[in-house]
């Protein structure tokens, strides 16, 4: 690189500019996990100079990265980063540098860098223009290859020897690997299937690392529906509903499934719905069919004759309910052992914008989007370094923040494995 001066490091993602660290031997370093994350942080380590692995026990990167781009690759989201940063609720704090350091521009400039440029959709969020995941992942792999980095597949990570080497799980039998540093970026526990399994936190919690229980994030919930209202409407979307638990609402879209709801404004509200039925076996969300009508005049609308019509057939004129909304009333009125056509329009009206929900569950980990909890922060320095196991770091979902949808689970994964990258390289001392 024209201007570098021997033994200087240059370290841009976004614009991939590399400058060999002038070190010899090169560190060698592993990431293990090909996820987001991980291979963030190989990216990093290679632009330092480091010679960097990475090991999945998958037999190709990036799975569950693929899966969460079927319908549309929602990188990150645009709006401004002091409230960005707020969607990481109590991991706030501990998040921050790290994203200030890689924020929703840096990560849309490292998009265009790759040949994917991005665009921000209506609802904010931010999209590659190819809109799926595989273009942005096989242009990154190639850079990747470039940089040198290789790749180690169908290698299970299982912990440390004796000795503090790697141990691996193969095809071919156990391997031991020697790492300068390492970084963990194995993911959390939701889709196990693409190898997101949590195996991890026993091998951490026995070196005495303490890992907070994982839970579903982004998950949907079990709800008692009758057979006549889950039979008719299951799979319909409820949309332009405002949902309440306690003093959090959220206006947007759910679905009701066979076995309960699930959907964005569902996700967003995840972590409160989850917490409350943990503790109490159950939760009473609200749902608010016409948000934006005022109370009055939805009792003037539902104070108007009816003439002949059906019951039903009114309250989609005068309310404007759709067909689900309307079943979702007559759910309610039957659990309060009523007849929702003998309610008065003061109380149809209030029962429209408060219709009551009790969730009884909290659908599988295994079926949830992302998880919440992991390595709790206290256990790493400000490198993302683990107190207890020096020069090992850690990323991505494996760290205790869980985040709603709308690319702020992304934008976390990358930004912690750039910082964790950078971490590693000041640790074998190229940086």
């Amino acid at each position: 690189m024209p201007g570098s001066s021997p033994g200087m490091t240059t370290v841009i993602v976004a614009n991939a500019e590399y400058t060999p660290a002038m070190s010899s031997p090169l560190q060698h370093t592993a990431v293990i996990g090909a996820g987001p994350a991980g291979l963030m942080a190989a990216e990093v380590l290679a632009q330092g100079g480091a010679a960097v692995t990475v090991y999945d026990a998958m037999p190709s990167a990036g799975r569950k990265f693929l899966m969460a781009g079927r319908g549309g690759l929602n990188l990150t989201h645009s709006e401004p980063l002091p409230d960005f940063l707020t969607r990481y609720r109590e991991a706030m704090p501990c998040l921050k540098a790290a994203v200030e350091a890689f924020p929703p521009d840096a990560l849309r400039a490292w998009c265009t860098a790759l040949g994917q440029p991005t665009f921000v959709g209506t609802s904010g969020r931010v999209f590659p223009k190819a809109f799926k995941a595989s273009p942005l992942l096989r242009a990154w792999l190639r850079r990747l290859d470039a940089a040198g980095v290789a790749f180690a597949f169908r290698h299970r990570w299982i912990g440390w020897d004796a000795q503090g080497a790697l141990l691996f799980e193969t095809p071919d039998g156990p391997r031991v690997v020697d790492a300068d540093a390492t970084v963990l970026a194995l993911g959390g526990a939701s889709w196990p299937r693409l190898g997101s399994d949590g195996a991890w936190a026993e091998i951490l919690a026995a070196k005495g690392i303490a890992v907070e229980p994982m839970k579903p994030a982004n998950s949907g919930f079990t709800v008692a529906w009758s057979a006549i209202f889950r039979d008719r409407f299951e799979g319909d979307p409820l949309k332009g509903v405002a949902l309440t638990i306690g003093p959090h609402t959220v206006r947007g879209e759910a679905i009701v499934t066979r076995t309960g709801i699930e959907g964005g404004a569902i996700y967003a509200l995840s972590a409160e719905l989850r917490d409350a039925v943990l503790a109490e076996g159950t939760a009473v969300l609200s749902v608010a069919l016409r948000p934006d009508v005022a109370r009055d005049e939805l009792v003037a609308r539902l104070s108007a004759p009816k003439g002949k019509q059906s019951f039903s057939n009114f309250l989609r004129k005068a309310a404007q309910l759709s067909p689900v909304g309307i079943g979702l009333l007559q759910e309610a009125a039957i659990a309060s052992g009523r007849s929702l056509a003998a309610l008065p329009p003061a109380e149809l009206a209030a029962l429209t914008n408060a219709v009551p929900v009790e969730v009884t569950g909290v659908a599988p980990i295994a079926r949830a989007i992302s998880s919440a909890g992991g390595i709790r922060f206290d256990e790493l320095d400000a490198h993302f370094m683990l107190h207890r196991l020096p020069g090992v770091f850690a990323a991505g979902e494996m760290l205790d923040w869980e985040a709603p949808t709308g690319g702020y689970l992304l934008q976390a994964s990358f930004a912690t494995g750039a910082a964790a990258g950078k971490g590693a390289l000041h640790y074998v001392g190229i940086a």
